[in-house]
């Protein structure tokens, strides 16, 4: 039998196989079906592989969902330049498209990747392919349909698909520091919403959509296609089963899953809210001027980063409904007690501090969701849970949240609610959109009482 190069870790590398493995394969004793020997498998938590994986998944973390999360600075250029200008109405659909499709999608093409996963390997080439091209041909786009088909809806497919393998297999890499790699890889967006922003006005402002966007795709192939290579399976190939489409879905009839999803679909509609509007707020309302304004997002993404690293750390040691917990305190209050009293600059920029640390770590403590649906998958029927496809579900009610938000907020807005019957944000109008987003991210915790009362 080949030995691991770490045997105290056996436990740990059982735990990382994929989901439901045929019976005539054995990992744990090192043997597959016909008497062949596993190879020395690179050790799991730490190493050489492991580490350059997590760093190739940052870096396509980063450039595949900083993109569209910085589409803000997009439709403020199309909206006020031609040929776009002319029909402004629908260009929110574009970043809508982009940013909610990669995450509707993402069951499907979790199932997918685990249905076939040898052609699955190179799936992370592929989908970046698919994405630069789809932002190359979007710098042909003389309307806004074409935007929304090629910037929108071709890019989030390609998204989609290049970002899966990074979970799919992440779950073989790391297993003790699994919700520490996950925060660690999730704080790449907030990071690429410091400098993406930066980077695109200046190019559109000086050089026009057309070049930005094909100097962009450039970069984004330049910077990723390379780390296509470490984005790859530690187990061998050969031995990861297709897994047939009902395969680790039994958490989808869990009671528990439901509680779960449903305090996630109501904290993502209020968590995109701030994001969308805490510049035109910092204006209207504040005085401020370009530059303060946007430094509002910037402190809210710099502040993320940190959130999801230490919910990461934290989700490794804490139980999960504790975890979240966290996050909903502070983000409910420092909306409440912050964005809802502010009244100068300083204190909305401590707010936005506050609130990309807690809230932008909430989904962070996801990991150990998946964790909490393997083990009641595993006590309920005897069937591993598949994490991927637990995480995919978890993203497609974030998707839900996101594309519901939209809409809804223009609502909470209109007619200036409350202004001028209450202090500081809440009567500045946007007191219902500021009330509205602590209130979900309250509702977000919900887990914390379910646990309490024996539901979960």
């Amino acid at each position: 039998m080949a030995s691991s190069p770490h045997p105290s870790q056996s436990a740990m590398e059982l735990e990382a196989l994929p989901p439901t493995p045929s019976p005539s394969s054995h990992p744990e004793d090192g043997i597959i079906s016909g008497g062949h020997e596993l190879p020395s498998l690179p050790p799991v938590d730490g190493g050489k592989d492991a580490w350059l994986f997590l760093a190739a998944c940052f870096m396509i973390e980063a450039l595949v969902w900083g993109f569209p999360y910085s589409f803000g600075i997009f439709q403020a250029y199309y909206t006020t330049h031609a040929p776009f200008s002319s029909n402004p109405s629908h260009i929110a659909t574009v970043g809508t498209c982009a940013l909610g499709i990669m995450y509707l999608d993402t069951p499907i093409i979790m199932a997918l990747h685990r249905r076939y996963p040898k052609p699955a390997r190179h799936s992370t080439l592929l989908g970046l392919v698919i994405m630069c091209l789809a932002l190359a041909l979007s710098s042909f786009s003389t309307t806004v349909p074409h935007l929304i088909i090629t910037q929108g809806i071709f890019y989030a497919i390609g998204g989609s698909i290049a970002y899966a393998s990074c979970i799919v297999y992440l779950e073989e890499w790391f297993v003790a520091r699994r919700g520490l790699a996950y925060g660690i890889m999730w704080s790449a967006t907030g990071l690429a919403g410091v400098v993406l922003p930066l980077c695109l006005e200046w190019l559109l402002n000086t050089k026009g959509y057309v070049f930005t966007l094909r100097v962009f795709a450039l970069l984004v192939f330049g910077l990723t296609a390379p780390l296509a290579w470490f984005v790859r399976p530690r187990l061998p190939v050969a031995q990861a089963s297709a897994s047939k489409p009902w395969q680790g879905l039994g958490f989808l009839v869990s009671k528990q899953f439901w509680l779960y999803q449903g305090a996630n679909v109501v904290e993502s509609v209020g968590y995109f809210l701030p994001g969308i509007y805490l510049p035109s707020y910092a204006r209207a309302v504040l005085g401020a001027g370009s530059i303060a304004s946007v430094v509002s997002m910037m402190l809210l993404n710099v502040a993320s980063v940190f959130g999801c690293v230490g919910m990461g750390s934290l989700i490794d040691r804490a139980e999960v409904t504790t975890c979240l917990l966290v996050s909903t305190i502070g983000a409910s209050l420092g909306t409440f007690l912050l964005w809802g009293l502010s009244v100068n600059l300083p204190v909305l920029y401590t707010f936005c501090i506050v609130y990309g640390l807690f809230a932008g770590s909430y989904s962070s403590a996801w990991p150990g969701v998946m964790k909490e649906m393997n083990k009641i998958a595993g006590s309920e029927n005897g069937n591993r849970a598949d994490p991927s496809m637990v995480f995919a579900f978890l993203a497609m009610g974030r998707g839900v949240g996101n594309v519901v938000s939209g809409p809804l907020s223009e609502a909470l807005l209109k007619g200036a609610p409350w202004e001028g019957q209450a202090f500081g944000g809440y009567g500045s109008g946007y007191g219902s959109l500021i009330a509205f987003t602590g209130a979900t991210a309250f509702l977000g915790g919900g887990s914390y009482a379910w646990k309490r009362l024996g539901w979960l």
